[in-house]
């Protein structure tokens, strides 16, 4: 035992292939001498692993608020979004009244070969009872993912026929997409979302291009709100799409990383058509690369609000236990030179965590007005010449305000207690095959479906069973908000995402102001630095 915790410390913070590389500097001989003396000679057993991770957190926080150090678990949650596939059944599900229905099978997946429907409520898996049981929802994924070849057995409730169904599923590779829709905003403009930055991010929107391309499109929509980020090369490849050969897209710097810098190659496939990006305080990293580079260039207009404002380049170290060290090696800056990253104050990570919260009480979400920019951070667009500001995160060419009437209280408290999912599964459950029949795609039914007269009475009913306050005043400005959500909700379980996002997209200001922006003159005016 003597030392174990000294090398166990030592080896959560190196690789294999680094271990023997690593000089040791008279810090780290200092902190590995006091675990070592804490493990020696300590009063009472001391559990090392639960010690070394504890040494290595404190560390951390020390430096910027993004390196960290990540659980086996919390580094396979982290990955498997970008990686493009997992293994797994390939079914989408949701959770309703503590049980488990499927909304969606993956054509072609292992689900949908043996014949489980959307529709279908799973109460079994294995020998497990998953329904009634208050089980959480990880757990359930937990035990139908697994490794690839191996098998599980679901029972399932089906509408209409007695008894459970067995199935027995054979676990296969299931895709993990990352461009959540595509489609024809109108005659002319077509629409993107990404919802991260992943292996497969850019072979998807590349098949999105061509696609609307053939359906008539000219101008593009790039909605990255909410996109936290993800792989940079994903970022780099998708901003070549649009701009000109030998335009700079990025680089990075850091006191021990040397300038590294990537630079458009020309062979993009969509160099000409208007561009707008749509952006948030949730947009974020991989998400400001791809939304500098364009304003940089004067390729497109920026709409919504300042951005997050993350522009650390991260090198994140596989451990021997399969957890990992997340590092921040470098800053990513834009062709212009602004700095990404917004400011931060070493060891203070819940100031930093608290910024958007303070951003919200000046004002900023919803005035421009509110937005104090210093001089010494106006910078110029390379082609136009426009104003623009570092200091972190990317500013709006166009100021969208974040809408907090209709989005109040009462609208956040329906969907934390998931009364808005219930009624919209509740409603595909008692007209599934009666909807289909009427409306036979998902444009279709975006612009005709509407929701029977008692969906409104049924959402106060259901809000007072689970003890939500309904004041009418409030409810009338969530109302149009409610009808939006629970129509998305059974258009995609019906249809599919691209149905959703053309029906919330109705009620979306920034993506509305986008549509406006990039249909009129004012694009042309914001590309020439006038407003």
């Amino acid at each position: 035992m003597k030392k174990r915790t000294s090398f166990l410390l030592l080896a959560l913070l190196m690789s294999a292939t680094t271990f023997a590389q690593v000089k040791m500097t008279d810090g780290m001989k200092k902190v590995l001498s006091v675990l070592g003396a804490i493990n020696n000679g300590y009063v009472e057993p001391v559990d090392d692993k639960k010690l070394a991770e504890d040494a290595v957190r404190a560390l951390l926080n020390e430096l910027d608020p993004h390196s960290n150090y990540l659980t086996a678990k919390e580094f396979e949650e982290l990955t498997t979004p970008l990686q493009g596939n997992f293994s797994g059944i390939g079914i989408a599900f949701n959770m309703v009244s503590d049980t488990l229905y499927v909304s969606e099978t993956v054509v072609g997946g292992p689900a949908a070969k043996v014949g489980l429907m959307a529709g279908d409520r799973i109460v079994k898996v294995n020998d497990t009872i998953v329904a009634g049981v208050k089980m959480p929802q990880q757990d359930i994924t937990a035990r139908l993912r697994g490794p690839e070849g191996t098998s599980v057995v679901v029972s399932v409730l089906r509408k209409g026929v007695p008894g459970l169904l067995d199935y027995k599923i054979v676990r296969g590779k299931i895709p993990v997409h990352s461009v959540d829709a595509t489609y024809m905003a109108t005659k002319n403009v077509g629409y993107i979302r990404i919802s991260r930055f992943g292996e497969t991010t850019h072979n998807e929107l590349v098949e999105a291009l061509k696609k609307l391309s053939k359906q008539g499109m000219k101008d593009l929509i790039i909605d990255l709100q909410g996109n936290g980020g993800g792989y940079l090369q994903a970022a780099v490849r998708i901003a070549n799409e649009f701009l000109e050969s030998g335009r700079r897209i990025v680089y990075t710097e850091g006191a021990k990383s040397a300038r590294q810098s990537w630079t458009a190659r020309g062979t993009g496939i969509f160099q000409k058509g208007r561009v707008v990006v749509l952006v948030d305080e949730a947009s974020a990293s991989a998400s400001e690369v791809l939304s500098g580079a364009l304003q940089d260039w004067d390729r497109g207009v920026i709409v919504g609000r300042r951005t997050f404002g993350k522009g650390l380049v991260q090198n994140i170290t596989p451990l021997f236990d399969k957890s990992a060290l997340r590092l921040t090696t470098a800053h990513y800056y834009t062709p212009a030179g602004r700095s990404i990253q917004k400011p931060y104050t070493k060891g203070k990570k819940k100031e930093y965590e608290n910024e958007l919260t303070d951003r919200m009480s000046r004002g900023e979400l919803q005035s421009a007005d509110s937005i104090h920019l210093s001089d010494s951070l106006k910078l110029k667009t390379l082609v136009a010449g426009r104003t623009i500001y570092g200091g972190g995160g990317i500013m709006p060419d166009v100021f969208v305000p974040l809408d907090t009437l209709r989005n109040n209280a009462l609208v956040r408290d329906l969907w934390r207690k998931g009364v808005i999912n219930q009624l919209a599964f509740r409603l595909v459950d008692e007209s599934r095959a009666d909807i289909k029949a009427k409306y036979a795609t998902g444009e279709d039914f975006a612009k005709k479906y509407t929701l029977p007269a008692d969906a409104l009475d049924r959402v106060k009913k259901m809000a007072e069973a689970e003890k939500i306050t309904v004041k009418d005043a409030d409810f009338q400005r969530a109302k149009d908000v409610i009808i939006t959500q629970v129509r998305a909700l059974i258009g995609r379980e019906l249809y599919g995402m691209d149905t959703l996002f053309r029906i919330t997209n109705e009620n979306d200001d920034i993506y509305r102001k986008g549509l406006q922006v990039i249909e009129s003159k004012q694009y042309d005016m914001l590309l020439q630095g006038k407003k």
